[in-house]
C-alpha cells in the first residue's frame, strides 16, 4: 500500500499561479519520490486542467477535485459532475470535507450520494470525517466517527479498496495550527480501521490519510503511526517548498 501525501489547494492560487506551483512540486520531488508514496493535487475547479496538463504522464502524482455532484449532467448550476472531473483528467475526488459540513451545511445523506456516485462513476473518494472541538470535549469522539462513516458510506455496497480513502480530520485542527495528539490519531485511525474491517472486504488496504494542520516540522512523525496510510495538507501545500517537505519526510 503506498502512502497518498494530498495538498487541497481549497479556494486558493490564481491560473499562473497553480501552473508554478505544480510544476516546482514535480520537479522538485520526481527523482526522490520514495516508492511508497503517492502524490495528490487538489486544486480549485478553474484550474483543474491546468495542473492536469502539468501532472500529464508523471507517474505516481495525481489530480482530484474538491467537489462533485451526483449526477452525471443536468439543470444543477453551479455544479460539476464526476463525467467533466474525469474528462479533464481527475482520478479523485474529495466528499464531506468539515468545510463543506459546517461551512455549506451538507448532510450525511447528501454525501452518502456524492460518494456512491463518484464511485460508481470510477472516481476514487477521499471520505472526510471528523469531530468538532465541542463533540470531542463531549467525549463523542467516535460516536461521531461511526455515524459519519456508518451514514456517509451506508449506499457504498462493494467497493475497490484502492478506490476508497478515508481523511480523519478532527475540525478543531484544521488551519487551526493545532494538531492532535500522536495517541489521539492512533485511537481514531485504529477505531476506523476496525469499522471498515467489519463492514467492506479487503479494508485493510483502504488508505485512512490524517488531516490538520500537517507541516513539514511534524509529518514525518504522523506518517510513522500504525493506521496512517498518508496525509491530507491545507496550508502548508500552498507552497512546494514546505508541500515538497511533506512528500519526502
Amino acid at each position: 500500500m503506498k502512502q497518498l501525501i494530498a495538498a487541497n489547494w481549497k479556494m486558493h492560487k490564481t491560473w499562473e499561479e497553480s501552473i508554478q506551483t505544480a510544476r516546482e512540486i514535480v520537479v522538485g520531488t520526481y527523482n526522490q519520490l520514495p516508492a511508497n508514496r503517492e502524490v495528490l493535487i487538489i486544486p480549485s475547479f478553474p484550474h483543474l486542467k491546468a495542473v492536469s496538463d502539468v501532472l500529464a504522464k508523471q507517474k505516481n502524482y495525481f489530480l482530484g477535485a474538491q467537489n462533485l455532484y451526483p449526477a452525471l449532467k443536468g439543470a444543477f448550476t453551479g455544479e460539476v459532475s464526476p463525467a467533466q472531473l474525469l474528462d479533464v483528467g481527475c482520478s479523485y475526488v474529495l466528499v464531506g470535507h468539515s468545510e463543506r459540513r459546517h461551512v455549506l451545511q451538507e448532510q450525511d445523506e447528501f454525501l452518502a450520494q456524492k460518494a456512491s456516485f463518484a464511485l460508481e462513476q470510477g472516481l476514487k473518494v477521499i471520505f472526510c470525517i471528523g469531530e468538532t472541538i465541542e463533540q470531542r470535549q463531549q467525549g463523542r469522539t467516535k460516536e461521531v466517527l461511526r455515524s459519519q462513516l456508518e451514514l456517509g458510506l451506508k449506499d457504498v455496497q462493494k467497493v475497490d479498496s484502492e478506490d476508497l480513502v478515508i481523511a480523519y480530520e478532527p475540525v478543531w485542527a484544521i488551519g487551526t495550527g493545532q494538531v492532535a495528539q500522536e495517541q489521539d490519531i492512533l485511537d481514531a485511525h485504529a477505531f476506523i480501521r476496525e469499522f471498515l474491517q467489519k463492514t467492506f472486504s479487503g479494508a485493510e488496504e483502504v488508505r485512512i490519510l490524517y488531516g490538520g494542520s500537517v507541516k513539514p516540522a511534524n509529518a514525518s512523525s504522523i506518517l510513522a503511526l500504525d493506521n496512517v496510510d498518508g496525509v491530507l495538507v491545507g496550508g502548508a501545500s500552498l507552497t512546494a517548498e514546505s508541500f515538497n517537505q511533506i512528500i519526502l519526510a
